[in-house]
């Protein structure tokens, strides 16, 4: 299978950066091949243009400086997503990943004022992110907006999914090298099974 891992965080020696390279090694040893696109070191833009705004739901294909990311999302037969969870959500250069290329034409359709998913050839899904908080401050308190935003949006935009994943470490704001040991070694065991 075809894996686009999309990882979001600034630090090239953070506890993201590990956990990006545990799932790369773990999907590259399940014979994936996998492509990784590091939205930080590629200078990715996150913020859609007035003009980019104003063609939104005409530009299809997409053109401008998306075009070779949205080739590599319509290449991936799978999309894991790599982030820390910054207050409540996805860090904005994700977010921005998803608002520039999960586009109209690309993601999605609008027929009859309803949208249509149009992320065919994705079967599988999953997201590797930490939290500073303890679980059930996130789940009570915010409800999880990022898990929503994955599992409530995203995945409706792939029509053929066979399986979501949601690998999290929670409290991450107390130190812990055990807890973290144990998570590197879910992902790695999780994504083995890709």
């Amino acid at each position: 299978m075809r894996v686009l891992v999309v990882w979001a965080h600034p630090l090239e020696d953070s506890f993201s950066a590990v956990l990006c390279r545990t799932a790369v090694t773990a999907l590259a040893r399940a014979g994936h091949s996998v492509d990784v696109l590091d939205l930080y070191r590629a200078d990715f833009q996150p913020c859609l243009s007035m003009d980019e705004r104003r063609v939104y739901h005409q530009r299809a294909p997409a053109t401008g400086d998306v075009t070779d990311l949205v080739d590599r999302l319509r290449a991936a037969e799978g999309l894991l997503l790599v982030y820390p969870t910054w207050n409540f959500g996805p860090p904005a250069i994700l977010k921005g990943w998803f608002d520039r290329v999960l586009l109209p034409g690309v993601a999605f359709t609008l027929e009859g004022g309803r949208t249509r998913p149009a992320l065919d050839a994705i079967r599988r899904l999953g997201v590797v992110t930490t939290y500073g908080g303890k679980r059930w401050m996130v789940r009570l308190l915010v409800g999880d907006p990022g898990a929503r935003l994955v599992r409530r949006g995203l995945a409706r935009l792939c029509p053929r999914l066979r399986g979501c994943d949601w690998l999290a470490l929670h409290d991450m704001n107390s130190p812990d090298a055990g807890r973290r040991e144990a998570f590197m070694a879910e992902v790695d065991r999780r994504l083995s099974r890709w």
